[in-house]
Formats: structure tokens, C-alpha cells, sequence
């Protein structure tokens, strides 16, 4: 996370007029639903380190940053044993808990169809991230799927979106939105120049949003659907006039 006194990059967000090139978005409480076996793997690693286990609400405020960010917080030197403990315990019941949110397979297949690159950047284990969406059928949607530890640094270092641009060859700006559902989402977008996109209603704690604020909030993957075809509506409208 930026220091206090670290500057931060604000967005200047153009009007919603055009079409993005690109959109990346994050993945849990974004696409799917993936929390309930994110809530019990942490519970698991809590209780083998004797410590007070989590509800769910708490999960949502303490899980933001990825694994290797935040484990070293939670658990102090002894760290990558309970890292272990959560993955085994989410290996063998991620795909059990696994639940699409409304509205996302439509909009993804209907951003894919109109020539909007897609990809995806989460902090959620990249190998676990590219099997549910290898499971879901949506993997040929997607430039890249880039979870934790596949970049360099995670979110909301700016690493990753370098790395789920790279297929398309597009280059951050405000012409590519980050969809995500969290104050860390819109952090990464501020931090790489993009279009910070806020979805659905996600619990969220301290000023996070406060400091890095989106440029529009949704409400879920049908209203991602509404804006993008009011715009195209509105671009199809102006070249008619135009001609």
C-alpha cells in the first residue's frame, strides 16, 4: 500500500462517450462468487494458529491484498505454513463454492462479441483463477488471466496490468477501464492511469475509497451491460447525424 505522503496519480476520466479498448476486471465478488470458500480457508489457517476466526463480513474489510501481502501481517514468521493450510483447504473445495455472479457470463460474451479486449488481474492464486475459468468455459474470452504471483508484484502494484495488456498490445490509459469491486481495484486503476469502474456492494473499510475514488459505481454485470450499449447506441446515433 502507498505511504501516506506517497502522491497519488489522480485519474482524469473522460466522458462515458466512447467505447473502452480494453476492460480488465477483477474476479471474486466482480465475476464470480468465490468468498464463502475464501472465508473458510482463512477460518481454517486461523484456528490452527489459535487464533479468534473471522466472519464472513470481516473476511470482506481484511481480504483485499493477495496471500503473500497479507499473510506475513496475519500470522508473523511462521507465515507459510498457515499459507499452506489455506491452500489446501481451498484446493480441495474452490470448485464446490463456485458461484457466477448475475448477469456476468451475458456481459462478458457481449463485451467479447463487440471487439472489447478483456482480461483479467486478481489477487486470487493464478492457478486456481485460470482453472474455475477454464470450469466456467470462459478462459477464450480473456487476453490473460493474471493472478497472485504471476507478476512480479500484486495488486494493487501496477505489475499485473502490464502484464494482462501485453496480448493486445494496448497501453494504459483512460481508454481501459478496471472493473472491480473493491477499494483496491480502484487503487491499481489510479496507479496505471485507468478508468476506475466500481460494481456491486461489497463491504468496503477504512478511506479506501475516500483516496482512490471511482469514476462511476454499478450496481453489477447487468448494469456494465446497460452502459456499454448506451454508448455504442450513442456513437451509432452520432454517425448517423454526422452522415
Amino acid at each position: 500500500m502507498m505511504a501516506a505522503d506517497d502522491p497519488i496519480l489522480a485519474v482524469s476520466v473522460p466522458p462515458f462517450d466512447r467505447l473502452p479498448q480494453a476492460i480488465l476486471f477483477d474476479w471474486d465478488n466482480t465475476l464470480v462468487t468465490n468468498w464463502r470458500c475464501i472465508h473458510a480457508s482463512i477460518n481454517a489457517a486461523l484456528k490452527a494458529f489459535s487464533l479468534p476466526e473471522w466472519t464472513l463480513e470481516e473476511s470482506y474489510g481484511r481480504v483485499r491484498r493477495s496471500l503473500r501481502d497479507s499473510f506475513p501481517e496475519i500470522f508473523g514468521p511462521e507465515w507459510p505454513k498457515a499459507r499452506d493450510i489455506f491452500y489446501a483447504h481451498f484446493e480441495a473445495h474452490h470448485m464446490d463454492y463456485l458461484d457466477v455472479m448475475p448477469g456476468a457470463e451475458d456481459m462478458l460474451r457481449d463485451l467479447h462479441a463487440r471487439g472489447i479486449r478483456l482480461a483479467v488481474v486478481s489477487n486470487k492464486t493464478g492457478r486456481f483463477l485460470r482453472a474455475e475459468a477454464l470450469a466456467l468455459g470462459w478462459a477464450p474470452l480473456f487476453d490473460a488471466l493474471v493472478g497472485a504471483n504471476d507478476a512480479a508484484a500484486d495488486k494493487p502494484d501496477p505489475a499485473p496490468v502490464a502484464l494482462a495488456l501485453a496480448p493486445s498490445g494496448i497501453t494504459p490509459g483512460t481508454h481501459v477501464w478496471f472493473v472491480g469491486d473493491a477499494d483496491v481495484d480502484m487503487e491499481i486503476a489510479h496507479r496505471t492511469g485507468l478508468t476506475p469502474v466500481l460494481v456491486g456492494d461489497t463491504p468496503h473499510v477504512d478511506d479506501g475509497l475516500g483516496r482512490f475514488p471511482p469514476a462511476i459505481s454499478l450496481n453489477g454485470c447487468a448494469a456494465i451491460s446497460s452502459l456499454v450499449k448506451r454508448i455504442a447506441a450513442t456513437i451509432s446515433q452520432d454517425i448517423r447525424v454526422s452522415g
